[in-house]
């Protein structure tokens, strides 16, 4: 103890101080204690830091985690689509667009199972049909949903049957049209947007010449008979008939708001006019009319051409207001965060609305979500999705045109109509109307179905399609009716 003492007395008595200003002394002593605090604070905040950046290390590889999937499909490596093609795969490139598509062609001597034995018979009672069909399916589906009823269909029609992918779809190319349509652009013109239904309708009849066919039978599923039917509309003489399976037409979106409320201001202003004019009857009643009659019809027409101004003003102003709304969404539609935005839709939702889409989802095997799932390999597809996306809410073409469904009543080929009863997407109801809307065409429902009727009840389905084509393709006296009659309208 003493000598600890000893030790510590020379160190703290005030004598072995050098001889130096109290306050100088004090000042170092401080300074030695800050210092060492310093050190400890930075020793603190170097651990701090290090583990903050494992707990990032760990947030990043947790996130890369998730984003490595997509509705099941490893994102880490994603191929060029023509790298998944399948055996019977065919490509063809279609204003810069490398188009995947299927063609299966009828095969009458080929040795056909039990179940087939139906279609045989259909086929040759039907093989004097001759038209080809081509195939157009829905939002997120691909050449692999028609795979089950592509042979089938060509041994009723006894000639070729062709599916091709839609761009953003199946296995065609992945266009960037965001750098194709940039201003930094050489090309003046303006190019086709490969996502439009109008490059898809540009695409469908490309095929039927690919075909070697004056005409051909259009079958459209869901957002597919969208494009058969504006098809039709295109060149009409090269449709031999429409078949619509489970169709999106009379969808609820596709009415506009905008559009809405300048039917309002019409209705509103032919009422003001009725009132006018019933107004304007009575005050013409009086053969002699006083000065105070005369100056309030006066009035009462002045009044009418300054509401119908301030009506025509306001139309112009909502006419500008949409446009700058079509503007602002259709740059929100192509960013970054649209694409984002995608693949959460996806994730999340992606393999309950393959299940929500058959009245048995039971019956979807592993081979189903692969086929449906396999495109999300392709490179570029979410940017693709968006791009569709944009495309299908705000298409500028389509301002010029007269909205499909107020030509309906304009088809005049033989339109054949199936649905299922369990169609969750697309109502039956739904189905009704458009067949009523269309005249002269069959209407058929296929019972404990959901929104695929031709890969949930595939013999269903190809009877319902035979039947159609038999009763107004079935011959060429037949063709020649229907092709005199279509003359007449």
């Amino acid at each position: 103890m003493s000598g600890l003492v000893q030790l510590a007395s020379p160190v703290f008595h005030l004598s072995n101080f050098p001889r130096r200003p109290f306050s100088e002394v004090v000042e170092n002593k401080i300074f030695m204690l800050h210092s060492t605090h310093k050190h400890a604070l930075l020793r603190a905040a170097a651990s701090a830091s290090s583990a903050a950046d494992y707990s990032g290390e760990w947030v990043d590889a947790k996130t890369k985690q998730r984003r490595r999937k997509i509705a099941g499909v490893d994102q880490d490596e994603l191929l060029d689509p023509t790298l998944l093609a399948d055996p019977d795969s065919c490509f063809c490139e279609f204003k810069g667009v490398v188009i995947h598509h299927k063609v299966c062609d009828a095969d009458p001597q080929a040795e056909k199972p039990l179940e087939n034995q139906a279609y045989s018979q259909l086929a040759h009672q039907t093989k004097t049909i001759g038209f080809p069909m081509i195939l157009l399916h829905g939002f997120g589906a691909s050449v692999f949903s028609w795979n089950r009823v592509m042979k089938p269909l060509a041994q009723i029609t006894g000639s070729k049957v062709l599916a091709f992918d839609r761009p953003a779809f199946g296995l065609t190319s992945r266009v960037n049209f965001s750098e194709q349509s940039s201003p930094s652009n050489q090309n003046n013109t303006r190019p086709l947007n490969p996502y439009s239904t109008a490059f898809s309708v540009l695409a469908t009849l490309h095929f039927i010449d690919l075909l070697a066919a004056d005409k051909a039978i259009l079958v459209g599923h869901s957002a597919g008979s969208i494009v058969a039917v504006n098809s039709y509309f295109e060149a009409p003489e090269r449709v031999a008939a429409l078949i619509l399976v489970a169709p999106a037409i009379l969808a609820p979106l596709s009415v506009p708001k905008m559009a809405k409320r300048n039917r309002l201001w019409k209705v509103e202003g032919n009422q003001l006019g009725i009132d006018d004019q019933i107004q304007e009857d009575s005050v013409n009643s009086n053969i002699h009319e006083n000065p105070l009659i005369r100056f309030c019809k006066i009035l009462s027409k002045l009044s009418k051409y300054i509401v119908g101004a301030i009506m025509q003003m306001m139309r112009r102003a909502a006419n500008m207001l949409e446009s700058l709304y079509r503007k602002a969404l259709y740059t929100i539609l192509r960013s970054a965060f649209a694409v984002m935005l995608v693949r959460m839709i996806i994730d999340k939702f992606g393999i309950a609305a393959i299940r929500n889409s058959w009245h048995d989802p039971g019956q979807i095997t592993d081979h189903v979500l692969h086929g449906y799932t396999k495109p999300l390999r392709a490179k570029g597809w979410d940017r693709a999705l968006a791009e569709y996306t944009a495309a299908l809410l705000i298409d500028p073409a389509s301002e010029s045109k007269i909205p499909l469904v107020k030509r309906l009543d304009e088809i005049s080929c033989p339109v054949l109509i199936v649905t299922g009863d369990n169609d969750r997407l697309v109502p039956s109801w739904n189905a009704d109307r458009l067949s009523r809307a269309i005249p002269g065409s069959c209407f058929e429902v296929i019972k404990h179905c959901g929104h695929l009727p031709h890969e949930e009840r595939v013999e269903e389905f190809v009877t319902i399609v035979e039947k159609f084509l038999r009763n107004f393709l079935g011959g060429p006296e037949k063709q020649g009716m229907q092709a005199a009659s279509s003359s007449v309208y």
